[in-house]
């Protein structure tokens, strides 16, 4: 009798190993079809949020027409003097400066929509009548 149980504890062992590795392979091959379809269906190239995705050249010459004249650009590919240090330091104190105009510059009304400049329903309604 302590054959037959002994017999089917080890059956039973077998039978969870050999069920451990068939849903390992499983879990493997369909992810493995679906990085497969993803790839070849373009979508990873839609996918802004992994590293490395280089934008297109439209969307390179369009961010460069939005900037602004006032924003400052520290060049990456000149040397560090002083001179460049000097007008960064200055740059930077500026925009200290502008955040310490504000009467409370780490309150809530410094970030309110009409501050940013973000339309609101109330702006909106008011422009339309």
């Amino acid at each position: 009798m302590r054959e037959k149980n002994k017999k089917k504890i080890e059956k039973g062992a077998r039978n969870l190993v050999v069920l451990g590795v068939l849903s390992t392979v499983v879990a493997l091959t369909t992810t493995g079809v679906a990085l497969a379809i993803y790839h070849n269906s373009g979508d990873i190239y839609l996918d802004r949020s992994r590293p490395g995705f280089l934008p297109d050249e439209e969307e390179i010459q369009q961010d460069e027409g939005e900037r602004e004249d006032d924003d400052y650009v520290f060049q990456k590919d000149t040397v560090l003097d002083t001179e460049k240090m000097d007008e960064f330091l200055e740059k930077l104190q500026e925009e200290i400066d502008a955040i310490n105009a504000y009467e409370k510059p780490f309150g809530e009304e410094v970030l309110s929509d009409e501050r940013l400049g973000i339309p609101t329903t109330e702006s909106a309604a008011g422009k339309n009548e």
